[in-house]
């Protein structure tokens, strides 16, 4: 019976609802300090009360204060205690419960987050995204510490839980999923599948919920990546480069710890970009070149007039910088902040 009686009490004190574990404590509270009070308890039932029973139900008994009175030790030892105890350790596992709750809904990404300004990441490749991530978050920590989120329809957990946030849906076109992933105020979003053909239907989709964001969508296949852009010019694709690399590494040998170089933020001279602000009058690139490199310690290596214009690699002097145009140089970091009005040399 007594067997039976446990694990009755076990079950629905398991079930128990948060609200009805709030209503039983406060009937406790309330049982507790009228059983004191009727047995003339007065130095218990006044303000030391809470203080009093949270050191007495927890076994914790500092002994600084107790009950005077026989009726008064009776109802500690056969009520306040007891039931005390069996109380806090229920209070106490719902409470680990909860935590626990929301920890694995975080490292399995099913719960909505609160962001914006970030890069949300879609698609998984488990040969480079992981790659990709720690890329990204080594640029971000310089880049003002944007938040990265990866979202994926694969079955899987937070790769890197506690470095980036993590969202799982059903597909790469599920709505409800992307606007958990706060899709709408992403500043840059990345698509990289691990085939074209998903690539091309999450960017299509992500375009549509977001058509402000900077977007990104790799590519193998450049047909698919003309009809991308056919349909959403805005949309960056990011072409595969290896036959390329591979070319440049034979005929002209180190290219490729170059390039490696040139796009990793964790070691060397990395390439960065900035805008010219648009309140500065067009200039030439001489009245910007040799001041970049003095000042700042920087090498220009390329100059974007327009939004979607392909960037002019190695510019002559005499090419304009516009106002707004896109600069792209080369440094040790990114640097935040341009005295314009310093570097700007007149000739």
């Amino acid at each position: 019976m007594m067997s039976l009686l446990r694990r009755l009490v076990y079950r629905h004190l398991q079930q128990m609802s948060g609200q009805a574990v709030a209503l039983l404590l406060l009937l406790y509270v309330g049982c507790s300090w009228l059983l004191l009070h009727l047995n003339q308890e007065d130095a218990l039932t006044g303000t030391i009360f809470p203080y009093w029973l949270m050191v007495t139900a927890s076994t914790v008994g500092y002994g600084d204060i107790s009950p005077e009175t026989v009726n008064g030790q009776l109802v500690t030892a056969l009520f306040i205690i007891p039931f005390g105890l069996g109380l806090f350790a229920l209070v106490i596992g719902k409470i680990a419960a909860f935590g626990a709750y929301l920890w694995r809904r975080g490292i399995m990404g099913a719960r909505k987050l609160d962001l914006s300004n970030h890069i949300l990441v879609i698609g998984w490749d488990g040969k480079r995204t992981e790659s990709l991530l720690r890329l990204l978050k080594l640029e971000a920590e310089q880049n003002l510490g944007r938040t990265i989120c990866l979202y994926v329809a694969e079955s899987m957990e937070n790769p890197m839980p506690g470095e980036i946030e993590f969202i799982r849906g059903d597909s790469l076109n599920d709505q409800a999923a992307m606007q958990r992933a706060c899709i709408e105020d992403a500043s840059t979003i990345i698509v990289d599948t691990c085939g074209d053909d998903s690539t091309l239907t999450a960017a299509l989709f992500a375009s549509g919920m977001n058509n402000l964001a900077h977007m990104i969508a790799y590519f193998r296949d450049e047909a698919l990546s003309s009809l991308l852009q056919q349909h959403c010019p805005q949309v960056e694709c990011a072409p595969s480069v290896s036959t390329e690399l591979l070319v440049k590494a034979a005929m002209d040998p180190g290219s490729t710890v170059l390039h490696q170089e040139l796009v990793n933020a964790g070691s060397g001279m990395t390439q960065y970009s900035v805008t010219y602000p648009p309140v500065q009058p067009a200039i030439k690139v001489r009245n910007l070149y040799t001041s970049l490199k003095q000042q700042c310690g920087a090498t220009l290596l390329a100059v974007a007039n327009a939004p979607r214009e392909r960037p002019v690699l190695n510019p002559d002097m005499d090419h304009p910088v516009m106002p707004g145009a896109t600069l792209y140089y080369i440094a040790e970091m990114r640097i935040h902040h341009f005295d314009w009005t310093g570097l700007v040399v007149q000739h």
